[in-house]
């Protein structure tokens, strides 16, 4: 198996794995950071969502073999305490209830904010609208996101 150079959360690891592992085993079962998690396996959830390059992307589907020179940030890299204000705004407005769907819910949120400073009810749903929550805390989920639009601006 061929080695692989991966830069996660600021810090650069290596990997040995199949060329078509996907990125979310190389996080869960190779470096231990298992705030992602594995929903469907076929990127239809969104619970396993990391930001590769700034972007929210299905980390069930990324074969570590492509990955190289991307910069990947897990939930665990997000903020160093916890304190981004994505984060910050889940907490205020009370989201989780199971919490599995959050981590994926709060990076597909953190990045669309990155690229809409003001986003719109309309706006905030659409790019939403691919994550699922089993619990179907979505009406939270929406006030939390324009919570914490207007806390970043």
């Amino acid at each position: 198996m061929p080695n692989y150079t991966l830069h996660i959360n600021g810090k650069e690891c290596t990997v040995n794995a199949d060329a078509d592992t996907p990125l979310l085993w190389i996080l869960r079962d190779e470096l231990d950071l298992v705030g992602t998690k594995f929903g469907c396996g076929i990127a239809q959830c969104g619970a396993c969502t990391v930001h590769i390059d700034g972007v929210a992307t299905r980390s069930c589907q990324m074969q570590v073999s492509i990955l190289d020179g991307l910069k990947i940030t897990t939930i665990e890299g997000l903020s160093v305490d916890g304190k981004h204000p994505v984060q910050e705004a889940w907490k205020e407005i009370d989201v989780p209830q199971c919490g599995y769907c959050q981590a994926g819910q709060i990076m597909t949120a953190s990045a669309f904010l990155t690229e809409n400073k003001n986003p719109s009810k309309e706006e905030i749903r659409e790019a939403m609208q691919g994550n699922i929550c089993r619990c179907a805390s979505y009406n939270r989920i929406e006030k939390a996101v324009k919570f914490a639009a207007e806390k970043m601006s």
